[in-house]
């Protein structure tokens, strides 16, 4: 189950300085999409993940993929979708240990004052939706529709703590 991230948790773009997350989110939420570049389970959802951050992505909160990996496996992993959406690199997995996640892939809502409002592990649409609708309607935000057509089934993820 997700928990509450610490002010001093530090978030690294894949090409950018590194800062907390309390300064990550001094202007703008969350809306985080945590992705394991080993496992197909990740793969899977690539897509699907994609598309739901880059539906926020003109919403007042920042969309962004967390990639257990290093900045340069982040990119191979993702292709195009480095280039599209905020990328932050967790090669140690402390990101994800602090988010108190486990499993892979997930999505979370994280607000500013650092509260995990909404979160889903695994691919259950449902879930994600629930998350989704969530954050549009703290943004006065429309929904993405989940799950499309072209989504998965829904499937258990990977240990986030592998």
């Amino acid at each position: 189950m997700a928990t509450d991230p610490p002010a001093d948790l530090m978030l690294a773009p894949i090409n950018g300085e590194a800062r907390s997350i309390q300064e990550w989110l001094t202007t703008f939420q969350l809306a985080v999409v945590a992705l394991d570049p080993f496992t197909n389970e990740s793969s899977w959802l690539l897509e699907t993940a994609g598309r739901v951050l880059l539906h926020f992505r003109e919403a007042d909160c920042r969309s962004a993929f967390v990639v257990t990996g290093t900045a340069d496996e982040a990119r191979q992993f993702l292709g195009p979708w480095a280039d599209r959406v905020l990328t932050f690199s967790d090669p140690d997995r402390t990101v994800v240990k602090a988010l108190g996640l486990n499993e892979l892939p997930a999505f979370l809502h994280i607000r500013g004052d650092l509260k995990v409002v909404g979160a889903a592990e695994g691919w259950d649409p449902y879930e994600w939706r629930d998350v989704a609708e969530g954050l549009a309607k703290v943004m006065s935000w429309s929904v993405p529709l989940i799950p499309e057509i072209t989504d998965p089934s829904p499937y258990a993820g990977s240990s986030a703590r592998a």
